[in-house]
């Protein structure tokens, strides 16, 4: 392919060969390459919808160059969903707190508050406020979001200490 970049990485546990244009993100690299639960919100890296793990860590596909990404390991949500007990449970505070209304914002927040849990992880709302502060929802309002993200907090406190 005429000026493209050829990069090799893992995507949600699989080796990938892919091409991609210099100038092109992560996100438009994924997403034209079928990983359509990675969703296009705002390109600026502001919303967070298109949130995924970059090596373990929580960054904006959008504002990620693919490139950059060559030799580097990306989970998306589905490569987390099922395999990864701390999103099953995330998953599913969300859903029994409301916090899912039209779900496009949802796979961003749930890998948001995966990397809160796995790096700070306390029961406090006002830190689960600041860690959520980047991603953007416009359907259910923020409580019930907190809320799931605060009640997997607790359980994962209460069985540390319990």
């Amino acid at each position: 392919m005429s000026g493209t970049l050829q990069i090799s990485l893992k995507i949600n546990g699989e080796s990938r060969v892919l091409h991609t244009a210099a100038h092109s993100s992560l996100l438009n690299l994924l997403r034209d390459n079928g990983y359509f639960d990675v969703k296009c919100g705002c390109e600026q890296g502001d919303c967070g919808a298109c949130t995924v793990l970059l090596d373990g860590i929580a960054v904006k596909s959008c504002v990620i160059l693919a490139m950059n990404c060559d030799g580097h390991e990306v989970r998306t949500i589905k490569g987390l969903g099922g395999h990864d007990r701390l999103t099953s449970r995330l998953q599913k505070a969300f859903v029994e707190h409301g916090a899912i209304q039209c779900g496009f914002c949802t796979p961003g927040m749930i890998i948001a508050a995966g990397d809160y849990l796995r790096h700070d992880g306390r029961a406090d709302r006002e830190q689960i406020r600041r860690a959520m502060s980047g991603n953007l929802c416009r359907c259910t309002g923020y409580q019930k979001i907190i809320d799931a993200v605060y009640e997997v907090a607790a359980e994962l406190e209460s069985e540390v200490c319990g």
